[in-house]
């Protein structure tokens, strides 16, 4: 049977070089299929086509893979080195079946005829195009379907082939599947039926589920118990006919639901590709096998990113697109809905979302049943846990409801697992940065419009490097299983009410995504420039003691990693600095003495943006070298114990977990006696004598805890010596007094008196129970207040201590 096809793809395989253009996945092919180079490759694939053949054979010279239309030599036998599992569709008569068995046979019988032969099998999908396909359609010529005809093959290779995906998973070791299995032909049935369900698989994770026809879908969200009950509910509330409230809920469905369409996709492509080669130096992406590897096991992904930029819509989804994987539907705000950017944005697969749902009843209702049926017809979902982007480079509180809605439409009874897959995004220039810092001095957000977006193409320029981390994901089942141990009994109860465990199991859930985020930060050399300059009064450094400092910082993350997940920027750390200098986020002066490596004024304030992206990896280590610095011969106990204290309030501000806290410690510190930062005194350690280098850097690295201390001692002190008070009284004179530090000690942080941040401290100081609310709704302190009071007041600088505690004694 092959002979003839291989002798047409051969034939096909130069007039076939001009119609196609592959993108091949996972990349690298060779790193990520690991082969050995000893034993012999096979390849199985759907469909036996010709253009197929002739196409996998280009892309296998092009990655140096053996080629599949040349057999293997096993003893004496001649095996063919590509298995289809199927036939095409005839234009009449009835379609034969493949020789998949007997080649699968005769590949099994060969591994137990030689014990030394072991075979690596490859399983290859060739898609023609990315289209789903369109619900109770009836399939066209035009668009592939499951084995098509040869005729039906030419249009697709003529329309789709310039938009072909190949992916190659990963390889199978034969002798292994029969290491415990009788070889016969059950055996290689059961192969083939596996090869089948995972092609199965492949097919459905590029292309996404078909989609249906949008009127249909509406007409079926409105039949629903859910939502007929809803629309009762608002004729009667707002003294209306059923039927006005039930186009009332059709108007709301057509303002929130994305109108799916491939072939924006592939002008998205196209424009994005274009794009990011204007913008970028590059796009780093980081453990997008895993997305692979949840789609393999046939788990429905939803995408929890961060959010620093409009920018992030778009790049994340590109990236997932090239992974291979059908783009996410993502949840927009409602902001963005604007001509011509919302039909762009709806047909890309992005949905709708207004900022509040409160007194909405019938919004709500409908929101919550349309994005049910996005997790039952298993489409993959984007959205951003924060709720809005961050406007200090911080990671934000995040809002639950996304979350809860996801956990509900769980409850209901989908038959899939859910897997959330936090992601980190990062860049070396976000361009709303300047909009976001004046937002912070107290300027109205600016509403998105068309002129916004010609505004900002005419600033385009290049921008460094974008970056997309993939961190750990989080089986949502599994965590329930953790979570709640009998949460399977509020299904039956779900559509009717919400169950008590809901909110505090969210709120967890919630936490635990922001961790995973800041476990897989990206260091660059933008924030990592930017934490040293920012470290210094002039914001200035020569280029050697800011080259010292970043070797450090380097070292110190390699060697004493805050998380596997957290990637280091590549290159020299000269090149790093002639990289900022290339973007123009610092100036070069030079005199005699060589170069000097500093901030202007406006940079200075923009870089503590990307700054406060990697903040969260030099806290801890922060906070050892101000102690050491503030009491010299302090023991290991006495440091761990600081920041065991100050633990539970880092944790909740700046989503800090590590997986084991006293190794890291001891790893800190031994890096800091490595690069004579510190010295041991018999049993203590202390900060090596001033006239030392080490010195100089103990005391850059311990500035970057100066802000987060200062606004403890800020609330710590109020909270101690001025209690009771009101939320809103400590909230406002925290603000106030953080406004009159930065005024007399020269603070430039943007966020440095940010209202929010105090909000978050005092949060986070009544969960820990350092304060407590009375009868009259005030703040108390509790006794156990007073020692991190005093813990954090040692920590300060002398002459801030004395401008907080002389302010707060006169109020």
């Amino acid at each position: 049977m092959l002979k003839p096809m291989t002798w047409l793809a051969k034939l096909l395989y130069w007039p076939l070089k001009p119609l196609v253009r592959c993108k091949i996945v996972p990349e690298p092919v060779a790193e990520n299929l690991a082969l050995d180079p000893k034993q012999p490759v096979f390849y199985i694939s759907r469909t036996a086509s010709s253009s197929d053949l002739a196409t996998l054979a280009r892309v296998c010279q092009k990655l140096d893979l053996p080629d599949p239309m040349t057999p293997v030599q096993v003893g004496n036998s001649s095996l063919s080195r590509i298995i289809f599992l199927e036939q095409p569709r005839v234009l009449w008569g009835s379609r034969t079946s493949t020789d998949a068995l007997q080649q699968g046979l005769a590949l099994l019988q060969a591994h137990q005829r030689d014990p030394n032969f072991s075979a690596q099998l490859i399983p290859v999908s060739v898609l023609w195009g990315r289209a789903p396909g369109k619900e109770d359609s009836v399939k066209s010529m035009l668009g592939e379907s499951e084995s098509p005809s040869w005729l039906a093959k030419l249009f697709i290779v003529l329309i789709s082939g310039r938009h072909t995906l190949v992916r190659f998973s990963k390889a199978v070791s034969v002798r292994q599947i029969i290491e415990n299995a009788t070889v016969n032909e059950d055996t290689a049935h059961k192969l083939l039926r596996v090869a089948r369900f995972h092609f199965y698989r492949q097919r459905l994770a590029a292309t996404g589920p078909k989609l249906p026809d949008r009127a249909a879908l509406f007409n079926s969200l409105l039949a629903s118990d859910a939502l007929k009950k809803a629309i009762e509910e608002e004729a009667q509330t707002k003294k209306i006919s059923t039927r006005e409230a039930r186009a009332e809920a059709l108007k709301l469905l057509e303002e929130i639901a994305a109108d799916y369409r491939e072939s924006t996709l592939r002008v998205g492509d196209r424009f994005l590709g274009w794009l990011w080669k204007k913008l970028y130096s590059g796009l780093k992406i980081t453990n997008g096998q895993v997305l692979t590897d949840l789609v393999q096991k046939g788990h429905e992904i939803v995408y929890v990113p961060c959010h620093r930029s409009h920018m992030d819509y778009l790049l994340l989804s590109y990236v997932i697109y090239h992974q291979g994987l059908a783009p996410p539907h993502i949840a927009a705000g409602i902001n963005l809905n604007f001509w011509p950017v919302g039909n762009f944005f709806r047909r890309g697969g992005a949905f709708f979302i207004r900022r509040s749902f409160s007194g909405e009843k019938l919004y709500s209702a409908v929101f919550r049943e349309y994005l049910s049926q996005l997790f039952s017809k298993g489409y993959p979902v984007k959205y951003y846990s924060e709720g809005g982007r961050s406007r200090t480079g911080r990671l934000l509180q995040p809002k639950t409801g996304m979350l809860a809605m996801t956990v509900q439409a769980v409850l209901r009874g989908i038959d899939r697992p859910i897997s959330l897959v936090p992601v980190y995004l990062g860049y070396e220039h976000v361009m709303e940065v300047n909009t976001y810092l004046t937002e912070l001095k107290g300027s109205s957000k600016k509403k998105e419009s068309i002129g916004g977006v010609f505004s900002a193409a005419r600033k385009l320029r290049d921008y460094g490097y974008g970056y997309v981390n993939f961190g750990q994901p989080i089986s949502l089942n599994a965590f329930l299983n953790q979570q709640v141990p009998d949460w399977r009994a509020s299904m039956e109860t779900a559509d009717s009410q919400k169950p008590a465990w809901l909110n505090p199991a969210v709120a967890t859930l919630a936490t635990d995504i922001m961790q995973r985020i800041n476990q897989a930060a990206a260091l660059n050399s933008i924030n990592l420039i930017a934490t040293c300059l920012l470290a210094t009064r002039q914001h200035s450094l020569t280029r050697q003691e800011l080259t010292s400092q970043l070797e450090f910082y380097r070292n110190l993350q390699h060697y004493a990693p805050y998380h596997s997940g957290v990637t280091l920027p590549e290159g020299s750390v000269s090149q790093w600095i002639d990289h900022a200098i290339r973007l123009k986020k610092v100036a070069v002066s030079q005199d005699s003495f060589g170069q000097i490596i500093q901030l202007t004024p406006e940079n200075a304030i923009l870089l503590s943006y990307y700054r406060n992206n990697v903040c969260h990896l030099f806290m801890l280590p922060a906070i050892l070298a101000t102690a050491l610095l503030q009491h010299p011969g302090l023991t290991k106990v006495q440091l761990m114990n600081i920041c065991q204290l100050l633990q539970p309030l880092l944790q909740h501000e700046l989503f800090l977990r590590l997986d084991d806290f006293n190794s890291y410690i001891e790893q800190v510190l031994e890096q800091l006696q490595k690069h004579q930062l510190i010295e041991t005194k018999g049993q203590s350690l202390q900060a090596v004598p001033v006239q030392q280098a080490g010195h100089f850097m103990l005391e850059l690295l311990a500035f970057n805890a100066q802000d987060v201390l200062q606004r403890y001692a800020v609330v710590l002190n109020l909270l101690q010596l001025q209690s009771p008070l009101t939320r809103a009284d400590l909230e406002q004179q925290s603000h106030e007094l953080a406004q009159r530090l930065s005024t007399l000690h020269g603070i430039s942080s943007p966020e440095y008196h940010d209202k929010q941040l105090f909000a978050t401290l005092i949060t986070a100081l009544r969960e820990a129970g350092y304060c407590h609310t009375n009868e009259q709704n005030e703040l108390e302190a509790t006794t156990i207040l007073l020692p991190l009071q005093q813990t954090v007041n040692g920590l300060l600088r002398a002459d801030v201590l004395q401008t907080v505690l002389s302010i707060v004694k006169k109020t």
